[in-house]
């Protein structure tokens, strides 16, 4: 009988290499049941990490960390990693969970090599890294570890094209689940089923065909089996693929029967896999799939599009099926996405792709390039965004402003509610001629039963809400409820303010700003950096008036794990602060 391991203990790999077979095992288990615990109270990726924790353990077992280098793509599979390299506490102890991040992170450890939390990178990245030792004439081994759909990626096929020319030591270990978030897309997910299928014995083989050697191993949970594949490749002086079979969800029965649900979740009851915190309330996604559902019944042209992230769009797999042909899964490939709707556009069709604002920038070349030069009038919804979107400094989304909304002929439209939000995700959809951005708001949804909607948005002119003079207050997007308390709060001290909401931040209203020359002050206020923001080019045309123009929104950083509320007051983000503001300066 194996007894218990005493998981304090484990301070660095070296604390593992001479356990045996069965404490081996153990490990495994003990490692599970503590994930398990931490992750149903505090919430994160389940499906990923239960999966890797038996070959996570077999690559510290065998290879030499962190003298042999170790890279991890996307990195959310690594709270096993994390676990085994020094950072037990933040698993076992509930006081420390937040202790580390949710991704590899060098600032935390030496085992660390990259701040990861997008998919497809670690092949070139390790390959570049292999080089490097190669030209200093070091001898360690040079580690990719990629799987969970990330094999879809462009720049997957490039690492992989190039790491096969480097004739010296490169381990690439493909990690297939035969799932991605959601179900896998793609022909490559044809040719790793043919391999499973057939324990690795299928011809053809891409990676083979590639020019890598190629090792299969059909239980990729089974330890003995994986340490004797890494012993085999490890050392070696060519490159090779080791392709190991695991079970996404791995040791949580409800995680294995339902992988999408359980890709990544908040806390819930292991035994039942049930939610214990409120996920009722209307969000805008929710929003976005079903207004784009009666598109798709309304008008057979009309696709909706995901890069292996339809939950980000509100797609359900009941939805996916009520979409049917009329809804694209590309894999995790936004530059695929991002073309395959600009040539559906130039077919006639009339693509929707939704993304999260953090992956968007993976397809700027294909923004830029595809479709706003070729004017191609597809509609791209772009979801948590700004401060109250995702906060680890791996998936900031406040970029997205300053990027898209200095391309030229593209359109980008920042809704205040869900009333702006579905009437310019209906006009986009079906009515638009030129390429089209539709940034939902962040955060809880906000309606505005007031608002004055438009039948056309193309270069549309701000929408004046409240009169005043002396103050100018342009809130966009998610922070016009913001700029309207600041102006019902100013009100009250009898300073009649003018309230704006811009409506797009791609083309500026000049005709309205020129109204605003002899203010006091014009406050903006956008929910993403201010340098290259919509802000900033206000302050430009305004540049040769006397009015004093001070442009609000979120620094250019890479912030980590932040506090939105923290934020918001040191970006002078609310309203007694621009209340301050606007009354400190009058003339």
């Amino acid at each position: 009988m194996t007894t218990d391991i005493n998981l304090e203990e484990i301070k660095s790999p070296a604390d593992i290499r001479t356990m045996t077979d069965a404490q081996l095992k153990q490990l495994a288990k003990e490692l599970r049941q503590t994930l398990i615990t931490k992750l149903s109270k505090h919430g994160g990726h389940v499906g990923p990490n239960l999966g890797m924790v038996d070959a996570i353990i077999a690559l510290h077992y065998v290879f030499n960390t962190p003298e042999d280098k170790v890279v991890f793509d996307v990195s959310h599979q690594t709270y096993p990693h994390k676990m085994l390299t020094g950072r037990m506490d933040a698993f076992t102890q509930e006081a420390h969970y937040d202790d580390v991040t949710g991704y590899t992170n060098p600032s935390e450890s030496p085992y660390d090599l990259f701040s990861l939390g997008h998919t497809s990178s670690a092949v070139a990245l390790a390959a570049g890294m292999a080089k490097a030792r190669d030209l200093k004439g070091e001898k360690h081994n040079v580690i990719a570890v990629i799987g969970d759909g990330s094999l879809s990626g462009g720049i997957a096929f490039e690492g992989l094209d190039y790491g096969a020319t480097l004739g010296s030591n490169f381990i690439v270990i493909v990690n297939d689940n035969d799932m991605s978030i959601a179900e896998n897309h793609g022909g490559i997910y044809a040719d790793l089923r043919l391999l499973r299928n057939s324990k690795g014995e299928a011809e053809p083989n891409l990676f083979r065909s590639m020019g890598y050697a190629y090792r299969y191993v059909h239980n990729g949970n089974d330890i003995p089996s994986l340490i004797e594949a890494f012993r085999s490749v490890k050392d070696i002086n060519y490159p090779v693929v080791v392709h190991i079979n695991t079970e996404k969800g791995m040791g949580l029965p409800v995680a294995e029967a339902h992988k999408e649900q359980f890709h990544y979740s908040g806390p819930f009851d292991p035994k039942t896999g049930e939610a214990t915190y409120s996920s009722d309330a209307e969000d805008y996604s929710d929003i976005f799939a079903l207004e784009t559902l009666r598109r798709i019944e309304e008008d057979k042209r009309v696709v909706a599009i995901t890069a292996g992230t339809p939950g980000v769009l509100g797609f359900t797999p009941e939805k996916r099926r009520q979409a049917g042909r009329q809804f694209v899964d590309v894999g995790i490939a936004e530059q695929a996405a991002v073309d395959v709707a600009s040539g559906l556009a130039k077919g006639g069709a009339r693509p929707v792709v939704g993304l999260a604002s953090t992956f968007l920038q993976r397809a700027f070349d294909q923004f830029s390039q595809d479709i706003a030069l070729n004017r191609q009038p597809a509609t791209f919804v772009v979801f948590y965004g700004g401060l109250y979107g995702l906060t680890d400094e791996t998936h900031l989304g406040f970029f997205d402003i300053s990027l898209l909304a200095n391309i030229p002929g593209l359109e980008v439209l920042v809704p205040t509610c869900k009333e702006e939000f579905v009437d310019m995700l209906r006009w986009a959809t079906l009515h638009s001629t030129v390429p089209t951005v539709v940034r939902a708001p962040s955060g809880a949804v906000v309606s505005r039963k007031d608002v004055r909607l438009l039948s056309d948005y193309t270069a549309a002119r701000y929408d004046i809400v409240r009169h005043g003079s002396r103050v100018a207050l342009i809130g966009a997007g998610t922070f016009f409820p913001l700029m309207s308390e600041a102006a019902d709060e100013l009100a009250k001290q009898g300073v009649d303010a003018t309230l704006i909401n811009p409506r797009q931040l791609s083309t500026l209203d000049k005709e309205t700003l020129d109204t605003l020359g002899d203010y006091d002050i014009v406050i903006t206020a956008e929910d993403g950096i201010v340098e290259g923001g919509f802000g900033q080019k206000v302050a430009s045309y305004l540049g040769q008036a006397p009015v004093k123009v001070v442009n609000l929104g979120l620094p250019k950083a890479f912030l980590n794990r932040y506090n939105p509320r923290l934020v918001a007051e040191q970006c002078n983000l609310t309203v007694p602060q621009i209340v301050a503001l606007a009354t400190d300066n009058l003339r």
